[in-house]
């Protein structure tokens, strides 16, 4: 699962939805950081404060990616798109193209929950433009048991808000080529918009499948989100 995934059933709670994305923020921030899950757990004390919704959120994604990726739909999918890279970028390329159907089923799939709740997008960024981006560096910090410079990231994210790219075959294309480059592989040659639009159909038609009931929902919009101020 990706950012939106992970956090569109929790856009009405900022501290928890923040948590939610911190461990694919720390991919992006520093690589050699990682969050301990016992330890968020730990931390995840229902007590309400910001700490503890963090850690629940991290938790959450945590608990998100053990499921989603045990589902038969992810590895029927993932397949389906390692595949159609395979065919597109040449058989002894199997590395990539088998990191490329990983990925790009989970971005593909963001894209899909951005066509169905786009207005869910919207509150998305909304709450994240309201967090403080100085205490989220604190409590990041004393999660993560390092200090971890997030508050240069914080506006980057809100204002780049890349997640709206995923439904464009174009633009995915540019943002895996950036992710592509933080891991150290070659980027994607002039073309690969075909497989990314067949595999968007592939998500499309399996979504229900890679997200059960049994284990997600999402809810109409309700309440208007709010910050505490520390």
């Amino acid at each position: 699962m990706n950012y939106f995934a992970h956090g569109i059933r929790f856009v009405d709670r900022p501290w928890f939805l923040a948590g939610t994305a911190l461990p694919d923020w720390l991919s992006v921030i520093d690589r050699r950081v990682r969050l301990r899950p016992k330890l968020m757990l730990q931390r995840a004390n229902g007590s309400g404060s910001i700490d503890a919704e963090m850690a629940a959120g991290a938790c959450q994604h945590f608990e998100d990616d053990r499921w989603f990726h045990k589902t038969r739909a992810f590895a029927e999918v993932t397949a389906q798109l390692a595949r159609l890279f395979r065919d597109f970028l040449g058989v002894g390329d199997n590395f990539r193209c088998g990191f490329l159907g990983h990925i790009a089923s989970e971005l593909l799939l963001d894209g899909v929950l951005i066509e169905r709740h786009p207005e869910l997008l919207d509150r998305y960024y909304s709450v994240f433009a309201r967090l403080d981006a100085a205490r989220l560096t604190e409590v990041i910090g004393d999660l993560a048991g390092q200090p971890v410079d997030v508050g240069h990231w914080l506006p980057i994210f809100c204002r780049e808000q890349f997640l709206r790219d995923y439904a464009d075959s174009v633009r995915l294309a540019y943002r895996l080529n950036q992710v592509l480059r933080r891991v150290k592989l070659d980027a994607l040659p002039a073309g690969i918009e075909e497989p990314l639009s067949a595999g968007r159909s592939i998500v499309r038609a399996n979504a229900d499948g890679l997200l059960p009931a049994s284990h997600f929902a999402v809810v109409p919009l309700s309440i208007t989100p709010s910050v505490e101020a520390g």
